[in-house]
């Protein structure tokens, strides 16, 4: 039989040539993970993490020998220096210590009043009148101010009236006070309330008018509606404001307290910082008027200084309003 399969064709070498066999292709020499050159991709995120590194707020604290310097130092060098012009003026013009003590006259009054409990003792009452008046106008304020930011026609309506509450001066309360309640505790809370309540309504007020309209959209798309935006929306968003309210709110609280306390004497009525100033004007004693003046002094810097500014601050910084920390 024939086989009709055709042979494969013999491959015809030219000649003079050697037979040479085929590249074999190399794979390429493995780069280590250290040498290999980043994604294209890495240099966007090395740029997002440089913003992102912008953005984060610095948490190295400050040393306390830069905050003594910076500080601590200025107010301190500025009481000295008060202290040393009140002395050297009494030194010159030599006034009757009855009617212009010096410094060293306060100072000797001051450490009697200590040694026997007076000044401890009306301190003691004027804070404790202070800050229980002061917190329950905060708990009476806040749903107020939350209930008229909400509510524009109640807020036309009562707004006005707000304003001219904290535009009174709340001694002007006392008497009416006196005759509501007698000589007790609760006229000088009542003056108290009257005094720090419209204060904190309008801090809310303000920090309500300043929160951006879309927050309040998101909130309405999420599915906040009544007190559920106002507590989770609408006063996060306006806490700037809301401090600057306690803030103010306690600094009319703390001044109609030492109104009412002045006026108002007698009866069940506790003595405090304020019926020691009127005590000293009773028995025309300079010096104690002054160690008065300078405890509710003291009082007001030190409340202001150690719990609303930092306080503030903190605010503010969270929000992005106020630069990092040095």
């Amino acid at each position: 039989m024939r086989n009709d399969t055709a042979a494969p064709a013999a491959t015809t070498v030219p000649a003079g040539s050697a037979l040479r066999p085929s590249p074999v292709p190399v794979p390429p020499p493995a780069v280590s993970s250290a040498a290999a050159p980043a994604p294209a991709a890495s240099g966007a995120g090395q740029e997002l993490a440089g913003l992102d590194a912008l953005q984060t707020e610095r948490t190295r604290r400050t040393p306390a020998a830069e905050v003594l310097r910076t500080k601590a130092a200025p107010p301190l060098v500025a009481l000295l220096f008060g202290l040393l012009l009140w002395q050297l003026l009494v030194a010159v013009l030599g006034p009757r210590p009855d009617v212009v003590p010096g410094p060293l006259d306060v100072a000797r009054r001051f450490a009697e009043l200590l040694s026997d409990g007076t000044v401890l003792s009306a301190l003691g009452t004027s804070l404790w009148r202070g800050v229980s008046g002061f917190l329950v106008a905060v708990a009476v304020a806040t749903p107020l101010g939350l209930l008229v930011a909400q509510r524009q026609g109640l807020r036309n309506a009562v707004g006005p009236l707000i304003s001219g509450l904290q535009v009174l001066p709340s001694v002007a309360w006392v008497p009416a006070a006196i005759i509501w309640f007698g000589l007790s505790d609760a006229t000088v809370y009542f003056v108290v309330l009257m005094g720090a309540i419209p204060s904190i309504v309008n801090g809310m007020l303000a920090g309500v008018d300043r929160i951006p309209p879309q927050l309040r959209r998101a909130g309405h798309v999420l599915g906040a509606r009544g007190w559920t935006m106002a507590v989770k929306v609408v006063l996060p968003a306006a806490l700037p404001g809301y401090a600057a309210g306690l803030k103010q709110g306690w600094a009319f609280s703390w001044r109609s307290l030492m109104g009412a306390e002045l006026i108002a004497i007698g009866g069940s009525i506790g003595f405090g910082l304020g019926s020691l100033l009127e005590q000293g004007r009773t028995v025309s004693d300079m010096a104690v008027v002054m160690a008065a003046v300078l405890s509710i002094l003291a009082v007001g810097i030190l409340v202001e200084l150690l719990l609303f500014n930092p306080l503030e601050r903190r605010l503010l910084r969270g929000r992005g309003l106020l630069g990092p920390r040095p």
